[in-house]
């Protein structure tokens, strides 16, 4: 087991482990920590633990030291700065008539690189781009390529629900989410309604599916013959948030929405199997039609 703290380095950002070594640290402390880009500036958002080893992405570096006033006027002046090249790089782009947008641009706590952040729709040739920038800012320059969910990420805003977008303000990772989630849960189709401001699926898709797969595996399929009090009938729809079945009853064709503890399947006995002949084909009288003639 190795002890370890979480920092996060953006609001919503991925955690990573450190080494805490022999500080005392607890939840929402900034911290300057050993990174593979040199010293950056992060919070810790999870206290002192002990994981597993397979837990752990080799190598484990170490917290330097919790935040100081400098470090904090470190930040401020990084902050200013970024607001410069970014508008320094914006002019360099239309200069080149590079088909990019500049998103977001990153001074590492250091000043040993500069990152600029750009969506594109195919490869980008920013090679005379960079030498320029190095040439302005006399440090690394990275140009990274980002995609759309990541621009809203860093971008944020607001969703179709009107809240700030959970991508910006929670979710550390992006999760898979499918067309088929959407389905499970009765939603419309239509892509402008489950589509977020990025463009793809929605986030939030995936936050109910599990639940809507789980009572779906447990309930009669629209389609199933189903015993219920008000007489036997077929499966119509499913209302899993309701926790009830529209059944349309086979008396009188009326349609009725019944919790789901009160429905009971139908099972349908299995038809005859005919047992085949020495060759492997079924006994249907061919042998009989076959031999007449």
């Amino acid at each position: 087991m190795q002890k370890v703290v979480g920092v996060r380095f953006r609001r919503a950002g991925k955690i990573y482990y450190f080494d805490p070594g022999n500080l005392e640290l607890s939840p929402s402390q900034d911290v300057i920590v050993e990174t593979s880009r040199g010293l950056e500036f992060g919070e810790i958002v999870q206290e002192i633990k002990e994981v597993s080893e397979e837990e752990i992405v080799p190598p484990l570096r170490l917290v330097r030291r919790i935040a100081t006033e400098g470090d904090y006027r470190q930040v401020a002046e990084n902050r200013e700065k970024e607001k410069e090249a970014m508008r320094i790089c914006q002019e360099k782009i239309e200069k080149h008539n590079l088909e990019m947008k500049l998103v977001d641009v990153e001074y590492t706590f250091d000043h040993n690189k500069i990152i600029f952040y750009f969506t594109a729709e195919g490869r980008v040739d920013f090679r005379d781009l960079v030498r320029d920038l190095a040439a302005v800012f006399r440090t690394r320059i990275e140009l990274r390529q980002i995609g759309v969910r990541d621009e809203a990420k860093i971008v944020g805003g607001l969703g179709p629900c009107g809240r700030s977008l959970c991508c910006a303000t929670f979710l550390g990772d992006f999760g898979s989410v499918s067309i088929r989630m959407a389905k499970e849960q009765n939603l419309s189709l239509n892509p402008t309604k489950i589509s977020g401001i990025c463009g793809r699926l929605m986030c939030c898709l995936r936050y109910e599916a599990d639940h809507y797969e789980c009572t779906r595996k447990c309930c009669p399929s629209p389609g199933d013959q189903v015993s219920t009090p008000y007489g036997d009938g077929k499966v119509l729809g499913l209302n899993v948030l309701k926790k009830t079945i529209l059944v349309g009853l086979s008396e009188n064709g009326a349609q009725q929405e019944i919790p789901i503890d009160e429905v009971e399947k139908i099972e349908e006995e299995p038809d005859k199997q005919e047992e085949p002949d020495k060759r492997g084909r079924k006994n249907n009288g061919w042998k009989k039609q076959e031999k007449g003639r």
